[in-house]
């Protein structure tokens, strides 16, 4: 009474467009990833990679095209993504941002002048 082999599961084209489908519905609900991959029973490392061979398929493209399954090649090319531009800030909000950052790089010379003057002194 051995251990059953594991055996990949296969799943179909369709139901991977399917499961992308409901993973974003459950994001925007508020779930995790991890809670939505449970969910369908599929890892969220293999959710978010067919998330990103759904997106880079032309819309409309039919599941077994953004899927053709081991061996074969996708009949188009993932195009690649330009980056978006940031939605502008409220001047506050851009205040607040730049002097949180301008503390945190305040505190990162600090603590190499601390660390320069601390190495100098061992090295004599």
């Amino acid at each position: 009474m051995g251990r059953q082999p594991f055996r990949k599961k296969r799943h179909t084209p369709e139901f991977k467009v399917e499961a992308v489908r409901v993973m974003r519905e459950r994001l925007a609900s508020g779930l995790t990833l991890q809670r939505a991959g449970e969910e369908l029973e599929v890892a969220a490392d293999l959710l978010r990679q067919w998330a990103k061979q759904v997106d880079g398929a032309p819309p409309g493209t039919p599941a077994a095209e953004i899927f053709p399954g081991p061996g074969q090649r996708r009949r188009f090319e993932s195009a690649p993504k330009l980056p978006t531009p940031e939605a502008p800030l409220a001047p506050e909000e851009e205040v607040r941002q730049l002097r949180r950052e301008n503390e945190r790089l305040r505190q990162e010379r600090d603590f190499l002048k601390k660390a320069a003057a601390f190495f100098a002194k061992e090295s004599r």
